[in-house]
């Protein structure tokens, strides 16, 4: 019930930041907006349901592959969600990848996981004997936790790459050409349905979160409706809802792709942030990890360097990074 909150806190303020975005964006037209993008494309309007449940799918099984894997085992296999994204991309929007990029790819998997084993082994140190408990529970139910997080990974691809489609596929209407609408107008329809399906499931669960205690005729007490929210968890549903409408400005601008190698760059820089608010202490496995995100990252987008001079041009390059979608 406090995820199912939390969720519906976030895309709540995600729908009132990209209503605002829009309206300034329309110079103040947002009702017009509205009714050229919605009341009058109702069938444009309602494919965005699909993404709306398949992300709404991926927070859930989510949970699931975090209780039943142990966290390295979570973070490694999450990172796979790189080649699922890259295999769909490919499959959806006809997109062309070299040989050398499919290479960085999987290099990149190996170096992110690299840094969270690491990782986790430094945190783990003085964990002793209860750690091992855990793990032990965790890896009872391992199949279901690996079916689980292949869903999530599966989700995650097919519904970056859906919304990154119907963010740059322009549309035709009775022959008519139209172009794509805007980003902001795309948010405020993704974030509509995830509030609608938030509030369903909020619904569905309630009454059913209760607080242990009991009143003095022995009946249970409900928790109140904002229990455990803090400062704390009000900052981060604003970081993740500002972070959640530039997520759609990279899908929009460059790809899901990128995407997801910007967020395997970003595991270390966290780490690497985290040993100046924590004192974490690195190690060389460490420092081994971040060279190869590093490299891996570098390559995809540029030539190697020691085969530029051989290169008579680059539009086979070119044309490998190229978005292949209908025009």
């Amino acid at each position: 019930q406090s995820v199912l909150k939390f969720y519906y806190f976030r895309q709540s303020i995600q729908f009132f930041i990209a209503t605002a975005v829009e309206y300034l964006a329309t110079n103040g037209h947002l009702l017009q907006s509205i009714q050229e993008n919605i009341i009058e494309r109702p069938c444009d309007f309602l494919r965005i349901i699909i993404p709306s449940l398949i992300y709404l799918l991926q927070n859930s099984v989510r949970y699931v592959a975090i209780s039943n894997l142990t966290a390295p085992i979570y973070e490694v296999t999450f990172q796979c969600k790189l080649l699922t994204t890259a295999v769909v991309s490919v499959i959806m929007l006809q997109r062309r990848y070299s040989a050398k990029q499919w290479a960085c790819l999987v290099i990149l998997v190996v170096g992110v996981s690299v840094v969270v084993l690491g990782a986790h082994e430094e945190s783990k140190g003085g964990g002793g004997k209860n750690q091992n408990e855990r793990d032990g529970a965790n890896s009872e139910n391992l199949f279901l936790g690996l079916i689980a997080i292949t869903v999530v990974c599966l989700c995650s691809a097919f519904g970056g790459v859906y919304f990154e489609k119907v963010l740059k596929r322009p549309t035709s209407e009775g022959g008519q050409y139209r172009a794509p609408v805007s980003m902001w107008m795309r948010n405020m329809q993704m974030a509509f349905f995830s509030v609608c399906f938030a509030l369903l499931n909020m619904m569905r669960e309630s009454g059913r979160e209760q607080s242990g205690e009991m009143d003095n005729d022995d009946n249970p007490i409900t928790k109140p409706f904002m229990h455990g929210f803090t400062k704390c968890v009000y900052f981060v549903i604003l970081l993740q809802a500002g972070g959640g409408l530039l997520v759609a400005a990279v899908i929009k601008y460059a790809d899901n792709v990128l995407k997801d190698m910007a967020t395997g760059v970003s595991i270390l820089l966290s780490t690497i942030v985290s040993t100046f608010l924590f004192g974490t202490i690195l190690s060389l496995q460490f420092a081994f990890g971040a060279s190869i995100i590093v490299a891996s990252v570098y390559l995809f987008s540029n030539d190697v360097p020691c085969s530029r001079c051989a290169k008579s041009s680059d539009e086979d390059n070119e044309m490998e990074m190229r978005p292949m979608l209908p025009s």
